[in-house]
């Protein structure tokens, strides 16, 4: 798989009194763009970024990281090859992304996600 970027997934109880002090405090004050349920905030200084969570709206757990990558097909078919657990398949979502949720060994989930361009 060719990993393209790495954003941490940050679990919130409320992404609305979350937000402020990721934005404020930490600089992050771009939102890429807010789901209601996920959000993305950028630094327009530096491009660290992180998500914060909710709850996932689709997949039965929350992942600790997003992994876009721009083969997530191919990338889903090696970590089946791989016998991977997937916990959330293959999926085109509402809101435009192809994605995967798989367990790796240590039991951390990675939301594995192509966004198209």
């Amino acid at each position: 798989m060719r990993v393209t970027r790495i954003i941490a997934d940050l679990p919130v109880a409320d992404l609305e009194a979350a937000k402020g002090f990721y934005t404020d405090y930490l600089g992050l004050s771009t939102e890429e763009f807010n789901l209601g349920w996920v959000a993305r905030y950028t630094s327009p200084d530096t491009g660290a970024h992180l998500q914060l969570v909710t709850r996932d709206a689709t997949a039965p757990e929350n992942p600790a990281i997003s992994v876009m990558t721009d083969d997530v097909d191919a990338a889903y078919a090696q970590a089946q090859e791989l016998g991977y657990e997937i916990v959330h398949p293959l999926t085109t979502e509402a809101w435009g992304v192809r994605r995967f949720f798989v367990r790796a060994p240590d039991g951390t989930v990675i939301n594995v996600v192509h966004h198209p361009h």
